[in-house]
């Protein structure tokens, strides 16, 4: 079984989710953008063994604590897809524009590719690759849990801005509508920022990408 536990981080009240296999106790966090005293409380409240970090892109909010914590922690980064290096490349550059603290570099362990999977503990995660935002963004589906972390591709009555460089509106709405809502209505989400939904809710009246839009 897995479970899970979000924590808003940042200026940007951006959702940093640890994911968890509920029989071995190995967790992973994903998108640890800062406040990372936070993020290692909650792991230790819980008495679980952080083993990966899991991206998905490579935003200042999302990603800017990530090389802190996998050498502190001693563990390997996954995601998101190749495309995104230029944006972690950025990332110094980011905490500057955006006041936050300076992000120590990183590169990934491993990128990942549309139709990859991730393990946390015995639970294993499908990576679905969803350019739009940004060119690398991936998405991570939990499917026996009906839970997917969608990070900015889609939140709760909105999409993800594609006003920033490389992002693109007609392949956000493609992977939307041709990659996630096929996964199914039931589909609970976890969004980079704001309140959880589904992708029943939002198929039906999102007003960026549901019916009728």
């Amino acid at each position: 079984m897995l479970k899970y536990h979000i924590i808003p981080v940042t200026q940007f009240a951006q959702n940093c989710s640890i994911l968890w296999c509920d029989e071995t106790q190995e967790c992973a966090v994903v998108d640890p953008g800062g406040d990372l005293h936070k993020i290692e409380a909650a792991i230790t409240q819980r008495g679980l063994k952080l083993s990966k970090i899991l991206l998905t892109h490579g935003h200042i909010d999302h990603a800017g604590g990530t090389g802190t914590l996998a050498a502190r922690a001693g563990v390997p980064i996954e995601g998101p897809q190749r495309d995104e290096a230029f944006w972690i490349d950025a990332l110094a550059e980011q905490s500057r524009m955006f006041g936050f603290p300076p992000a120590e570099d990183f590169e990934p362990t491993r990128w990942l590719e549309d139709g990859d999977t991730v393990t946390v503990g015995k639970e294993t995660l499908a990576v679905i690759h969803c350019p739009g935002h940004t060119p690398g963004h991936v998405v991570f589906h939990h499917v026996a849990s009906q839970l997917a972390i969608v990070g900015d591709v889609l939140f709760a009555g909105s999409i993800g801005r594609t006003d920033f460089p490389r992002g693109n509106h007609a392949d956000l709405i493609h992977a939307i509508r041709n990659k996630l809502f096929p996964l199914g209505d039931d589909i609970a989400f976890i969004p980079g920022h704001g309140p959880m939904s589904d992708f029943g809710t939002e198929r039906r009246s999102n007003p960026f990408v549901g019916e009728g839009s």
